[in-house]
């Protein structure tokens, strides 16, 4: 089977077993979405334009998607401490609940679980750097891990990002985020 019809059935299956999830909690495969985007992100990709950009969706839809997920209790906004125009918004204890209870992600996880290492670390691999590749190709945001991202300094007194200026949690380093450049990209 081509490597395309290969991914789009593996897409395909991905988003039907996540439409299941979202259906069961009374949401549409846009919220799900977003709740699963918000709860991978770090501090630096919590805004709703960056929900925006990650999902590939206009300014609008996410804004009445978000709307929803705030009046449901699945997530809060926060607005920036030092520019009252940004609005941060964080997936509630219900939201994260809901996610962790979904089977599919955990059958995927068993899936790979499967595979011997050598072979997971080699399909982690290529997907990554197709991925990539696509992205480039699209002119889209990597929105990689920030531990992995040129910007990210390690020294002895801690993690910084190199764009911002500001120390980096290492929950923030473990997480995606939008400012996110391969270090290749330098």
């Amino acid at each position: 089977m081509p490597i395309d019809d290969t991914l789009e059935r593996l897409c395909n299956l991905l988003r039907s077993e996540a439409r299941v999830a979202g259906t069961q909690a009374g949401l549409q495969p846009i919220h799900w979405q977003t709740l699963r985007y918000l709860a991978a992100c770090n501090r630096y990709s919590d805004t709703p334009l960056a929900v925006a950009e990650f999902l590939g969706q206009t300014k609008g839809t996410v804004s009445q998607s978000l709307k929803l997920l705030v009046a449901k209790g699945l997530v809060s906004k926060q607005p920036d401490a030092g520019d009252r125009r940004v609005v941060h918004l964080a997936p509630t204890a219900a939201a994260l609940d809901l996610l962790g209870r979904a089977a599919y992600a955990q059958t995927l996880q068993q899936a790979a679980a499967g595979l011997d290492d050598g072979t997971r670390a080699a399909l982690d691999a290529a997907l990554t750097e197709l991925l990539r590749a696509l992205q480039l190709a699209h002119g889209r945001r990597s929105f990689g891990v920030c531990g992995s991202c040129r910007f990210h300094e390690r020294s002895a007194a801690g993690s910084r990002c190199q764009l911002t200026g500001e120390p980096l949690s290492a929950d923030d380093a473990s997480r995606i985020c939008r400012e996110h450049e391969s270090p290749d990209a330098a």
